[in-house]
């Protein structure tokens, strides 16, 4: 749709991608990437047009779901989850539960806090002081095999590979040396190496390892293949041990990794979490999902076990200040800017590092994250409300939200590096009135990561 208000920067962008291979601008909006070969349908296409062409000049709210191409792909714990109150979302071509709601229940399009926020709460206080179980189906899966596989991996990714039987969190960045994925990468300790990320970077993620393959390595991209459910909050561990028929939950070390039977399923089982708790992820073949999720809500009747959505998974990420992409992490930041430059090994050679170091040596960051502390009434920052100091503008929020295990509005936000200091005090535009903020130290939620490493 780019006329003449958008016909000059996207005539700019297009020459550096075809004589530079990356634009200066993050323009994943118009990479034909963002679609998988789903998209193709003619009538996905028919109604989603359909839809763009009559809502153009309507207005559409954070929380409002659109109902165009909707639902396409479906979990085998869809109907299931359905029955139990499950309120969906869509990332890609898959619907992904955003909270469960009583019968009944119809949320409200807001650019408020809304009818939703204490379900959501709710979630969350239960999965801080419990156990919660979410579909992480909406990961993508990766896996890398043949004999040149390390030496590849080692050179895609800016971090240390982890050894047999480890996971570790791994930054990829393009040869400008910006951010092309946050990735997790196992180490099954047989060979297969798997990276997991962001579920609707699938494509433009398979185009960037094509466009870097070399003989030896095979990447096959498992997202239709696999499914997964994670175990969440302290009581995690003693539901997944009730549920293990091969395995011992307790000899899995933070951030280590192994394939376990649960109940009649053979997982590959990773001791991490995203709700920065006591956490296991564990991924199946789809087929066995719904035997997997039977499995887990039997074993954790007696601790109480509930199921949670994204929604109070982004809040409960947000106390712990970890960014996500699209957000804090996109092919416009680098890693010194969000810091990712502290999961880089600066001993080895990688793609993009020349400019990373550069970026390092020099110092010069010209944002840094923070995590702020708003002064919010019934509304919270979504994403890119300008930040403030006095009346100069120093930046932009990257998330936000509603803390409810610290009873905080927090919003996360990249800003000019002289105001990054604890304590100072800011403002933040939240739906067009300007509230007052203060940058506070990362995790506000047990920053000495004590609860993950239970």
């Amino acid at each position: 749709m780019a006329g003449f208000l958008q016909g000059g920067g996207v005539g700019k962008s297009l020459a550096e991608w075809m004589i530079h291979g990356e634009p200066e601008a993050d323009v994943y909006g118009m990479d034909v990437a963002r679609y998988g070969v789903w998209a193709e349908n003619k009538q996905y296409i028919k109604e989603t047009t359909g839809q763009f062409y009559s809502r153009r000049f309507v207005m559409t709210y954070p929380n409002e779901q659109l109902p165009a191409g909707r639902p396409l792909k479906m979990t085998g714990i869809y109907s299931d989850q359905d029955a139990a109150g499950a309120v969906w979302g869509q990332s890609w071509d898959l619907e992904v539960p955003l909270y469960f709601a009583p019968e009944g229940f119809e949320e409200t399009p807001s650019l408020k806090r809304s009818n939703a926020h204490d379900i959501v709460g709710a979630e969350c206080r239960a999965v801080r002081e419990g156990v919660g179980l979410l579909d992480i189906t909406a990961f993508s899966r990766f896996e890398v095999t043949g004999p040149k596989a390390e030496s590849w991996l080692d050179k895609l990714m800016a971090s240390k590979l982890p050894t047999p039987g480890r996971a570790k969190l791994a930054p990829m960045l393009g040869h400008d040396g910006r951010l092309k994925g946050d990735l997790t990468v196992f180490n099954w300790g047989d060979g297969r190496y798997w990276i997991t990320g962001s579920y609707y970077l699938r494509t433009w993620h398979m185009r960037w390892f094509n466009d870097h393959m070399e003989d030896g390595v095979h990447v096959r991209d498992l997202g239709d293949e696999m499914a997964g459910l994670s175990l969440s909050g302290p009581k995690s561990r003693d539901v997944l041990q009730t549920a293990l028929t091969d395995g011992d939950a307790d000899s899995l070390r933070f951030m280590g990794c192994a394939q376990m039977d649960v109940g009649l399923v053979r997982c590959h089982v990773g001791r991490l979490s995203v709700a920065g708790e006591l956490g296991f992820e564990m991924h199946c073949r789809a087929g066995d999902l719904k035997a997997l999720r039977d499995t887990l809500l039997a074993a954790g009747a007696d601790h109480g076990i509930i199921e949670y959505g994204f929604n109070a998974l982004l809040s409960l990420r947000l106390e712990k200040s970890f960014g996500i992409w699209s957000a804090e992490f996109t092919q416009g930041y680098t890693p010194g800017q969000t810091g990712m430059d502290r999961w880089i090994d600066w001993s080895k050679d990688f793609i993009g590092k020349q400019a990373a170091v550069k970026e390092r040596d020099a110092n010069a960051p010209t944002k840094l994250l923070v995590t702020l502390e708003v002064d919010a009434d019934g509304a919270d920052a979504a994403g890119y409300e300008p930040v403030w100091a006095g009346d100069k503008k120093i930046g932009f929020v990257t998330s936000g939200g509603y803390g409810h295990t610290v009873g905080k509005s927090i919003a996360m936000a990249l800003i000019d590096p002289e105001h990054t200091s604890e304590g100072t005090a800011l403002s933040v535009h939240v739906v067009g009135v300007q509230r007052q903020a203060t940058v506070i130290p990362a995790s506000p939620y047990d920053p000495s990561g004590v609860a993950m490493r239970r």
